[in-house]
């Protein structure tokens, strides 16, 4: 292999696995990213339901027959959120999570191989620079002898080299060339997975609306009302005037210091 050729090889090379390399890094975000994500939608519509639950155990709503019933639609309501979350999880899980992490599995026998490859480029190089320098001594009959014996090292040498490299530069581009035919299908899934979800959570929470609206009320007349008890609630925060014995207590103390 002459040095011109064996440059453009190593460009070759290069250039295809700086590719794979860049997928794989691309293929180990993206698999964490929907972990966290997914871990985040499960983490949001648990606490959606422990609050509904709270609610329902809190005395006001014993003592307020309309709020006990806002509190148990809303209860109803996060509870099927939390059943089409749980769905679409398993969803993601199942048809981007898994086939992500199975097509990452492949990185590590890659890996391998190119390690595998450049061991024997440095064989190669090593019993090439022997041979060529027995070619530029003294043709002697014991140069000549050591040249032949070089040579003969070489070739088994030069072969298991060619046959790695040529080996990788066919599977490389036809595997990174994959990629496509084999994420269409978990992209798409991942789609549709969110669009079901998102429209149940339309359905939902509008059925949820309708039942905690008034009749006749407008939207901007619900907003004033909420406003003006707002309002009325706000003495409440004053808790040193209308409470003073609050002020006793050691983390209501002001510091002396």
């Amino acid at each position: 292999m002459g040095l011109e050729r064996s440059h453009q090889v190593e460009r070759d090379f290069e250039r295809e696995y700086g590719k794979l390399q860049q997928l794989e890094e691309q293929t180990r975000r993206l698999q964490k990213d929907m972990k966290k994500s997914t871990d985040a939608d499960l983490a949001m519509s648990k606490s959606a339901v422990k609050i509904s639950l709270d609610l329902l155990s809190n005395p006001l709503c014993e003592q307020d027959q309309d709020l006990l019933n806002m509190v148990m639609a809303l209860d109803t309501a996060v509870k099927r959120m939390d059943a089409f979350n749980q769905e679409k999880v398993n969803q993601i899980q199942k048809t981007v999570i898994e086939p992500l992490k199975k097509f990452g599995s492949v990185f590590p026998s890659l890996n391998m191989a190119v390690k595998r490859r450049e061991q024997a480029l440095q064989d190669y190089r090593r019993l090439q620079a022997k041979v060529e320098k027995y070619e530029e001594k003294e043709k002697t009959g014991p140069v000549l002898a050591k040249l032949h014996q070089a040579r003969e090292e070489l070739r088994p040498v030069r072969e298991d080299f060619e046959a790695k490299n040529r080996q990788l530069l066919e599977e490389m581009p036809r595997f990174y060339g994959s990629r496509l035919d084999y994420f269409q299908p978990s992209f798409e899934s991942l789609i549709r997975a969110q669009v079901v979800y998102y429209s149940e959570m339309h359905k939902i929470f509008g059925d949820l609306s309708h039942q905690l609206d008034q009749p006749g009320h407008s939207d901007e007349q619900r907003e004033r009302e909420n406003e003006a008890k707002l309002r009325l609630a706000a003495p409440l925060t004053g808790w040193g005037q209308r409470w003073p014995w609050f002020t006793c207590w050691p983390f209501a103390m002001n510091d002396s210091s």
